[in-house]
């Protein structure tokens, strides 16, 4: 899944950010609020975490561009401004839940799992498949044929990636964007890398094969008939 944090603060970014990928998600970071609504108008994600007090456009703004936009991206607001009146009118105007200002990762992370299961029909169902391997996206474990197979959090990743558009070629760039980030180096080899780690747990093994490789252009994931 693929998170937006929208703050100003470098250092409470970074926080954040390595926080929720040792978990599993792919992160996005704006450090004002004129990028953050580029991006979260631009790219397609599943939760935004703002701040309110940021350079060129508050956070209060931003969420409203948003929503003009007819975006209902899940939004957090993580922000100092723990007024009655700030937190009233950040939930009016859109929010899914408000956290101040100084705050506790644990507690961050269990509003975003709250926020992500509330907003996600897929949640609910818990989980999805491709041919006789299936993923449940609640404790983030994958299984084949009855065998559970152990994953990083980046590699559960990925995996839900190839396996959300089943049966798609998904090129080298489309991956990265998803999974990685928008502004990850895209001459590294880390698709290759995680690729081969996924084949030697998925495909090892078992007579057929699910992840293939569409020379010069990327991968999909399809079973074969």
């Amino acid at each position: 899944m693929r998170i937006l944090i929208v703050e100003d603060d470098r250092g409470v970014t970074r926080f954040i950010k390595k926080g929720l990928e040792e978990k599993g998600f792919t992160v996005d970071a704006a450090f004002d609020g004129e990028e953050g609504l580029y991006l979260a108008t631009s790219q397609a994600y599943d939760l935004i975490i703002l701040d309110v007090m940021l350079p060129e456009i508050n956070g209060f703004e931003v969420l409203k561009g948003v929503r003009r936009k007819a975006i209902s991206t899940p939004t957090i607001f993580l922000t100092a401004k723990g007024e009655k009146d700030d937190i009233v009118h950040g939930l009016e105007i859109g929010a899914d839940d408000y956290l101040v200002k100084p705050f506790a990762f644990a507690e961050l992370l269990a509003r975003v799992k709250a926020v992500l299961r509330r907003g996600s029909a897929e949640q609910q169902t818990s989980n999805i498949e491709a041919g006789d391997l299936s993923l449940n996206l609640a404790n983030r474990t994958a299984q084949r044929q009855n065998k559970t197979i152990e994953l990083s959090g980046k590699e559960f990743a990925l995996l839900e990636y190839l396996v959300r558009n089943a049966g798609q070629i998904l090129t080298r760039t489309m991956i990265l964007e998803s999974v990685w980030g928008y502004n990850f180096d895209t001459s590294s080899n880390i698709i290759d890398v995680h690729i081969n780690k996924l084949r030697s747990k998925i495909d090892r093994g078992f007579k057929t094969k699910l992840i293939k490789t569409i020379k010069g252009v990327g991968y999909v994931i399809k079973a074969e008939k």
